[in-house]
C-alpha cells in the first residue's frame, strides 16, 4: 500500500507540474508540429512565368498594368501622408501625393483574413461567407492557456473547445473556389497574374492561389521575416501578448512557389526586401504584357523583426519594440521607392496602376498607443482605429497629381475599380457589393455619387455606416449587448456615444443591419474564441472598471 501511495503521489505531482506549464508545453507542442511537418530547403532561384503569350499586340491602346500592395496591420498613424508618422515615410507620401489619396477609405473587415477575401471578391461576407481568420490547428487552445495564466488579462477570455474540434482543416479554411477572384477576372482577360506574400484564404479544395486566379504564387509559408538567430536581423519580444507568444513558437522562415503546401524553401533575405525583390522580377519579365502582381506584404504584422540597418537607420526611438516597428515600416517605404523607381526605369510608369492599402488598422497586442491616433480602437474592433485605413490610387495616366477624395469608400470597391480600368468584362450575374471608384477620381466634386451604406460584420459584432451615421453592435457575453451610435460629420473621432439619445437613427440603422442579413451565406465555419478588446488602451494597459471594451469573436 504504502508503495502505491508514493506511486500515486508521485502521479499527482506530476500533474499538478504539467498543469502549472501546460502553456510552456502547448507552446512546444506547436514548435514541434510547425518545425517537424515540412522539410524546408535553401533558398531557390523563383522559376517566373516570362514571355507570356500576349493578346493585345498591335493594339493601339494596351489595358493597364496593376499593382496592388496590401500591408498588414499599418496604423493610419504610422504614415507620415496621414498622420504624424512612427517614422518619416517619403516614397508612400509620394506615391499618394501624385495619384488619388481617399481620405475616408475602409478595410472590408476588423481582422485580415475576411478583408482581403473582400478585396479579391468585391463581396461581402453574407455573400462569400468568410467571416473569421483561418487559424492553424492548436492555436486557439493555446491562446486560451496564455490568457488564462496571465496576470494582466482581467476580462474572461471564451474558448469553445467543441467548435474548434468542428474546424476544418487549416488548409480548407477559406475563399471557397466557386467565388469569381480578381485575379481570376484579369486572367481571364489576357493578364500575367501573380501574387507574392500573404494569401491566407485557404490551401487545398481550389483554395489555393494558383486555383483562384494566380498563374504563379511566392507564398508566404510561414511568418518568420529572417531566423529568430540571424546575425542580420533584431527582434522585439511581446512578452504581454499571448499572440506573440504562440507566433514565436509556431512560425518558421519558409516560402513555398506554385504549391501551398509543399516543396518549402528558405526566403532570399529579409522577408520585405525579398519579396520587393522579386516583385521587381516580376515586372521585368512581363513587362510586354498587362500583368497584375499582388504584393501582399507580412509588415508590418507581428513578430516584430527588423534589419540591424533598418534599426540604425530610424535612430534612437523608444521603447525597443517602437524602434523595431519603425523600421519595419521604413523597410515598407523602401519597397514602393525600388518599384515606382523599376516602374521608371522600365518604360511603365505612365501607364501603371499602383494601389496601396492596409488589410485593416493597427492592433493593440503590439502595445503602441499612438498608431491609429486620432481614432479610437484596434484591430479586432469596428471603431475607427480598426477599420480606417490608407487607400491611395497612382495611374499618372489618367489621374491627375494631387486628387483628393472625401466620399467614403472600402476594400469591396477595389475588385469593380481594378475591372473597369483593366477594361475586363464579368459576367451580370455576379452580385458585387463594391463602386467603381474612378466615378469618384474623376469627378470629386460631384455629390452625385452618394455611398449610402458600408457593412462590417464578425459574428454577432456588426457595424453599419448610413451616410455620416455609424452604429456598432457587440454581444459582450458577460454584460448583454452594446450599442455606439455616432455623427461622424461631428464627431469623426467617436467620443459621443448617442445610441440612448437618438433612438430613431438607432432603430433606422438596426433596420439596415437586419435588411442587410436577409438571406445571407452563413459563416463557412464557426467562431472558437472570443476576447474582448479595451478601446482605449493597449494590451500593455491594465483594465479598470469604467473602461469600454468589445468582444471580437473568430
Amino acid at each position: 500500500m504504502k508503495k502505491i501511495s508514493i506511486a500515486l503521489g508521485l502521479v499527482g505531482l506530476l500533474a499538478l507540474t504539467a498543469w502549472s506549464y501546460r502553456a510552456e508545453l502547448m507552446l512546444s507542442v506547436l514548435k514541434y508540429r510547425s518545425h517537424s511537418a515540412f522539410e524546408i530547403t535553401e533558398t531557390i532561384d523563383i522559376p517566373w512565368t516570362e514571355n507570356f503569350p500576349n493578346r493585345y499586340v498591335g493594339q493601339e491602346i494596351r489595358p493597364p498594368n496593376i499593382i496592388l500592395i496590401v500591408v498588414d496591420d499599418l496604423g493610419y498613424n504610422d504614415l507620415s501622408v496621414t498622420g504624424r508618422g512612427i517614422t518619416q515615410t517619403p516614397a508612400i507620401d509620394h506615391l499618394a501625393s501624385s495619384g488619388a489619396m481617399f481620405t475616408q477609405s475602409y478595410s472590408g473587415a476588423n481582422t485580415c483574413a475576411p478583408s482581403r477575401a473582400m478585396i479579391m471578391t468585391g463581396r461581402y461576407p453574407t455573400r462569400n461567407g468568410l467571416e473569421f481568420t483561418p487559424t492553424a490547428p492548436g492555436m486557439n487552445n493555446a491562446l486560451s492557456i496564455l490568457v488564462d495564466q496571465s496576470e494582466s488579462l482581467r476580462l474572461p477570455f471564451f474558448y469553445d473547445e467543441d467548435a474548434d474540434e468542428q474546424l476544418p482543416p487549416f488548409a480548407e479554411q477559406g475563399l471557397p473556389t466557386e467565388e469569381y477572384t480578381l485575379a481570376e477576372l484579369l486572367r481571364d482577360n489576357g493578364y500575367y497574374t501573380a501574387l507574392i506574400g500573404k494569401w491566407h484564404l485557404g490551401r487545398s479544395s481550389g483554395m489555393a492561389p494558383n486555383d483562384q486566379g494566380f498563374h504563379d504564387s511566392l507564398l508566404m509559408a510561414s511568418g518568420l521575416y529572417l531566423p529568430e538567430d540571424d546575425e542580420r536581423v533584431v527582434n522585439a519580444k511581446l512578452s504581454f501578448d499571448p499572440i506573440d507568444q504562440v507566433l514565436w513558437s509556431a512560425l518558421t522562415y519558409a516560402n513555398s512557389f506554385n504549391t501551398a503546401n509543399h516543396n518549402r524553401f528558405k526566403p532570399g533575405g529579409y522577408l520585405t526586401d525579398y519579396w520587393t525583390d522579386e516583385a521587381i522580377e516580376v515586372i521585368k519579365k512581363n513587362k510586354s504584357n498587362p500583368f497584375f502582381l499582388y504584393l501582399a506584404h507580412f509588415a508590418p504584422h507581428t513578430p516584430l523583426q527588423a534589419t540591424v540597418e533598418d534599426y540604425q537607420a530610424v535612430g534612437p526611438i523608444f521603447p525597443h519594440r517602437k524602434r523595431v516597428y519603425a523600421a519595419m515600416i521604413k523597410a515598407l517605404d523602401r519597397s514602393v521607392e525600388n518599384l515606382m523607381q523599376t516602374l521608371k526605369s522600365e518604360g511603365l510608369d505612365d501607364n501603371t496602376i499602383i494601389i496601396f492599402t492596409s488589410d485593416n488598422g493597427g492592433a493593440d497586442y503590439i502595445g503602441l498607443p499612438e498608431v491609429n491616433r486620432p481614432f479610437r480602437g484596434w484591430k479586432r474592433t469596428m471603431f475607427e482605429g480598426g477599420i480606417r485605413v490608407p487607400l491611395f490610387v497612382r495611374w499618372p495616366a489618367k489621374i491627375s497629381e494631387g486628387t483628393v477624395v472625401q466620399q467614403p469608400v472600402s476594400h469591396i470597391d477595389l475588385f469593380p475599380t481594378i475591372a473597369t480600368a483593366s477594361g475586363s468584362n464579368f459576367s451580370k450575374q455576379l452580385e458585387i457589393d463594391g463602386e467603381n471608384l474612378f466615378t469618384l477620381i474623376h469627378r470629386q466634386e460631384d455629390r452625385s455619387w452618394d455611398r449610402t451604406n458600408l457593412f462590417w460584420q464578425n459574428g454577432h459584432y456588426k457595424a453599419v455606416r448610413h451616410r455620416d451615421w455609424k452604429l456598432q453592435i457587440n454581444d459582450d457575453p458577460t454584460t448583454g449587448i452594446k450599442y455606439w451610435l455616432n455623427d461622424l460629420s461631428q464627431d469623426p473621432t467617436e467620443q459621443i456615444n448617442l445610441a440612448d439619445s437618438n433612438p430613431q437613427m438607432l432603430e433606422k440603422l438596426l433596420n439596415l443591419l437586419n435588411e442587410h442579413q436577409k438571406d445571407s451565406t452563413p459563416p463557412r465555419y464557426p467562431s472558437v474564441i472570443q476576447s474582448a478588446v479595451l478601446v482605449d488602451k493597449t494590451l500593455l494597459d491594465e483594465y479598470v472598471d469604467g473602461d469600454e471594451y468589445v468582444y471580437s469573436p473568430n
